[in-house]
């Protein structure tokens, strides 16, 4: 296998091309080209990074290994659907069987005695190349169609359908969306994962022999496990070494798998986690995976997540299109539970006043919900606290020049409730086994009709009644004994299909109401894959609005996901979720790189702390633009406390960088850090936005270029000069930022 850096010109238009002679198929978008041979009715991988030419029958020759001694006589090839057929002693890329048998598959692609090139299935259209290949195992009488797609963007996006063609039903256990032969000299593997308030936390692992494998049953895609791998070269970095992103894209259970054999191959492999007894196919039943999306770069992390950015984006499916980001105002930092009218006029005034444009109603507004220990599942408004309706609250929020949005947390229902008493088989549970409660609730069954119709029906009431632009989607609890209690599979496993049913409820909902944005939050940041990408808007990245952990934070996250899709709010000076205080500017300019908002109670700031707040706000709606259309540079640092990031546009003539310093830095002096992602051959104005105040008490004196600048010279300098040597830096304390804009000159 070859995964070349040589450099070669894009391809602009995708390419599938299929030489059946030489039994080849090759898949090309914007200079990204997916290679692979068929000869031997077996899917190898022959190269997958810049687009190169290769010969066939050169590359057979050459590519062809020794046998080494105490081994099979022919080692099993490193497929794209490895399975034990042919002595493969790995992990099979689909484990089941018919009651006991038929559990070993040799997978080849198919020949139909009137077409032998009937497997093979390829196109193009303006989404990307487009390939079917499929195979069959005759004696197991199971078909397997690998569903590949190289996007406008070079991103390799795969599913894999499994079909039973056989008389009898057939138990899967295990089947990979994706099985990716890596390369040997691919030594490292970076995970994501952490807990509530701390996603997105990053694990390096060393590849070695054997499996290296990381699970969720948690039912979502969870805070532990972000179904997220990157692998690559020894030491891979943003900007340095060779990787492979890896993203699946579903928001349930799940299995991440990277094995590496005693010869050194090795595979990767993606997929959803099946629980006992959870998928059988009867004979003719097919059964789709979720999709993997993969990005090569040979200059580290930051372009495959560039390519995995462009390709969301060209996906996402936006109410309206073009429309900016609105600032948001949420109101559970600010009341929490106590919805007092008089509160509530003071903060839609001062939320108005400091210049946002969206105001979300949090937690508390339904009947009996006084805490979080009753009343979800009745979601009926709270007479009592809005006896009038919401109309006059969304009255006033519209005459500050907002729009209104609401929390809901639909797939969830507390045991004191008017909908559990009436309904208590309508949760995922298992007769006469206690379940715990996470949050003092408990999963309702979204499988079954009668609740996803419940579900809909109160929803679309609201959505139909009042002009709710935006729905704060929330889930708060891991699922454990997730069975039905009702039909067929009364007591039998439904985690998997509960997602489905999440998915199918969420369409239905857009396809009646096609205005409404959604927003993805569970806990914070348990729920932020592409999968559920494909019905919301946005994610709420964590809980914790703590600048210091949201930068570690969103820095993970954006491997994955572009800003303008990740939520991130300026907190209150103390937060709420670690005590830490920080600044205004320090929480602002961290807030700044994803879609903006305000978790605070705006109408307990002084009028300096509006006044400085309304800046920020202006600040970001000049640059959003920028923001959330350009492209996304993370920075490589030389001290560990350091985090430098920035966006430049499409165009390489606007750019704003972030210098932030979390802990006491390395060395009495920074070194200087250079940028990314400018045009070397212009030129560029620099202007400081954000200096923090005092720097005298780290510094006798400040760097030329920013004393300069605050003695009132225009400073420019090259692209060239930016991108080789950098800007020195001042000292700056532990969670403090400095803040760069770029603006591109004639000379």
């Amino acid at each position: 296998m070859s995964l070349s850096s040589t450099q070669t010109p894009s391809c602009v238009t995708p390419d599938a091309h299929w030489l059946s002679e030489q039994q080849w198929l090759s898949l090309s978008a914007d200079g990204i080209q997916l290679q692979l041979d068929l000869s031997a009715g077996l899917v190898t991988l022959a190269h997958f990074g810049r687009q190169t030419v290769i010969d066939p029958a050169q590359h057979r020759l050459m590519s062809g290994a020794a046998t080494p001694q105490a081994s099979l006589d022919i080692l099993p090839p490193n497929t794209l659907f490895n399975d034990a057929g042919q002595g493969f002693a790995g992990h099979p890329a689909v484990m089941g069987d018919r009651a006991g048998h038929h559990w070993l598959t040799d997978m080849r692609l198919r020949e139909d005695e009137s077409d032998r090139n009937s497997a093979v299935a390829c196109s193009t259209d303006n989404h990307g190349a487009h390939a079917r290949l499929t195979l069959i195992d005759r004696l197991s009488e199971l078909e397997v169609v690998l569903s590949l797609t190289l996007t406008l963007e070079g991103v390799l996006r795969q599913q894999t359908i499994l079909t039973n063609h056989g008389s009898a039903a057939y138990r899967l256990e295990w089947l990979a969306a994706c099985c990716l032969p890596l390369p040997v000299r691919f030594e490292e593997c970076m995970s994501f994962g952490g807990r509530w308030v701390q996603e997105f936390t990053e694990t390096r692992h060393t590849l070695s022999e054997g499996a290296f494998t990381l699970e969720n049953r948690r039912g979502r895609s969870s805070h532990q496990r972000v179904p997220s791998l990157i692998v690559g070269t020894e030491g891979f970095s943003e900007q340095r070494g060779e990787v492979i992103s890896t993203h699946l894209a579903w928001s349930g259970n799940h299995r991440l798998l990277v094995e590496r054999q005693f010869d050194g191959s090795t595979q990767l492999q993606m997929g959803a986690l099946l629980l006992p007894g959870e998928q059988a196919l009867a004979p003719g039943e097919s059964l789709t995976t979720p999709e993997v999306v993969m990005a090569w770069s040979d200059n580290g992390i930051n372009e495959a997540s560039q390519r995995m950015h462009r390709t969301l984006r060209a996906r996402l499916d936006w109410p309206t299109e073009d429309k900016p980001r609105p600032v948001h105002v949420n109101t559970w930092e600010a009341l929490y539970f106590d919805h007092d009218a008089a509160r509530l006029d003071e903060l839609v005034t001062a939320a108005g006043d400091v210049g946002a444009e969206r105001f979300v109603l949090d937690d508390g507004w339904f009947v009996g919900r006084d805490g979080e220990r009753a009343a979800l599942g009745d979601w009926y408004l709270d007479k009592a606290k809005y006896p009038d309706g919401l109309g006059p609250l969304i009255d006033a929020v519209h005459a500050q020049g907002m729009e209104f949005g609401l929390w809901v947390e639909p797939e969830m229902v507390n045991p004191d409730s008017d909908l559990y008493r009436a309904h208590p088989d309508w949760i995922l549970g298992i007769e006469g086994r206690d379940q715990p409660l996470g949050r003092y609730q408990c999963v309702l069954d979204l499988t079954r009709t009668d609740v996803a119709d419940y579900l809909f029906a109160r929803l679309d009431a609201l959505l139909s009644e009042y002009p709710i632009k935006y729905l704060k989607w929330d889930m708060n609890r891991d699922l454990t004994h997730a069975a039905t209690q009702s039909g067929e599979r009364i007591g039998m496993p439904a985690a998997h299909a509960q997602v489905e049913a999440l998915y199918e409820l969420l369409a239905r909902l857009r396809q009646a109401h096609p205005t409404v944005e959604i927003e993805s939050c569970a806990s914070g940041g348990a729920r932020t894959d592409h999968g559920i990408l494909r019905h919301t808007h946005r994610v709420w990245t964590s809980d914790c609005n703590d600048p210091h952990e949201r930068t570690h934070i969103q820095r993970g996250a954006s491997r994955f996901l572009p800003p303008e899709l990740l939520g991130a709010h300026i907190g209150p000076q103390h937060a709420h979720t670690t005590s830490r205080r920080t600044s205004l500017a320090f929480r602002a300019s961290t807030a700044l790189f994803g879609h903006l908002g305000l978790e605070l109670d705006v109408s307990q700031l002084d009028q300096n702390e509006r006044t400085a707040l309304r800046v920020w706000i202006e600040r970001y709606k000049t640059l959003r633009g920028l923001l959330h259309a350009g492209v996304s540079w993370r920075l490589d640092c030389l001290d560990p406390h350091q985090h430098a990031h920035g966006v430049v546009s499409a165009d390489g003539r606007q750019a704003l960088f972030s210098i932030s310093q979390l802990a006491m830095p390395r060395h009495a002096l920074p070194a200087p850090q250079p940028l990314a992602g400018l045009t070397p051959e212009m030129h560029y104005r620099l202007e400081l936005v954000e200096l923090p105040e005092h720097p005298e008490r780290r510094m006798k004196q400040l760097p030329a270029w920013i004393q300069a600048q605050l003695d009132g010279q225009t400073i420019t300098v090259s692209g060239e000069y930016l991108l080789r040597d950098g800007l020195a830096l001042p000292v700056l304390d532990p969670d403090q930022t400095i803040l760069i804009q770029l603006s591109a000159v004639e000379m």
